[in-house]
């Protein structure tokens, strides 16, 4: 395992957040004071901890997942994000909540995710496109000023993937195990990351071809960033004596702890 978080003196990470504090000032009241953030501060607030103690799996989308045996998670509770929702009819599994915080996904995914019956998670910036109802939660996550946060009723950093946002709401949620699986962290598809592409033609990055299909935009990812984040999750987890393991078959991330996926069964 790598240990990738950044070393930033203590007058370097002071000048950070003063200037991270004030880009984020325009954003601050309605993401405390609007009813949507109250009333899903309240949900979360009967969240916190409700599963304290049990494991949970956090599903990626990655095409390791279609040799995955996920009729195994049927006693477990499942974390999935983005699109997972077309894993119902490809592989036939849903999973127990959603987490989106990417805007062009839920742009483009916001029929899909309004018949999803089941608790949403999503972005304070998601309100420009989705309503508030009794499954959804909104979030209010930033690009800026990098922290693991273990109460999600506050601001909580994305670490440039939503990977890293599940793993803070199953710390929230209580659980002392957090499991990843289809988690490949390697992508086909080459470039800058941050970049908006429009996709081409089938996807190769992800479960379902028709994940990111053609026409489709998205970003491309910021695999550095998101290994900042997962360094800081895993020792926010060891420091209060959790863990999280990674079931990833052939995945390429080395944060975590690497398991067999059928060894946990």
């Amino acid at each position: 395992m790598s240990d990738q978080t950044p070393q930033i003196s203590s007058v370097g990470r002071l000048a950070r957040n003063i200037y991270d504090g004030i880009k984020r000032l325009p954003e601050l009241p309605q993401a405390y004071l609007h009813p949507w953030r109250r009333e899903s501060r309240q949900k979360l607030g009967k969240l916190k901890n409700s599963h304290q103690g049990e494991r949970c799996f956090i599903v990626g989308n990655g095409p390791s997942l279609k040799h995955t045996d996920l009729s195994k998670l049927k006693n477990d509770f499942a974390i999935g994000m983005n699109r997972i929702f077309l894993a119902a009819d490809e592989l036939n599994f849903k999973p127990d909540v959603l987490v989106c915080i990417n805007d062009l996904v839920v742009e483009q995914s916001v029929e899909a995710f309004n018949a999803l019956q089941m608790p949403k998670f999503f972005s304070w910036r998601a309100r420009k496109w989705l309503q508030m109802d009794d499954y959804t939660h909104f979030l209010y996550t930033t690009y800026t000023e990098p922290k693991f946060a273990t109460d999600l009723r506050g601001r909580v950093w994305e670490g440039a993937t939503v990977t890293n946002v599940c793993l803070q709401l199953a710390y929230h949620m209580g659980f002392k195990e957090a499991i990843l699986i289809g988690v490949d962290h390697s992508f086909a598809t080459k470039g800058t990351p941050n970049t908006t592409v429009e996709s081409k033609g089938d996807d190769p990055n992800h479960f379902s071809a028709a994940y990111f299909g053609k026409g489709f935009r998205w970003q491309l990812p910021d695999l550095e960033t998101s290994e900042v984040a997962y360094a800081m999750a895993r020792k926010a987890y060891e420091a209060d004596g959790r863990k999280v393991l990674d079931a990833t078959i052939g995945g390429k991330l080395d944060i975590f702890e690497k398991v067999a996926f059928e060894s946990l069964f």
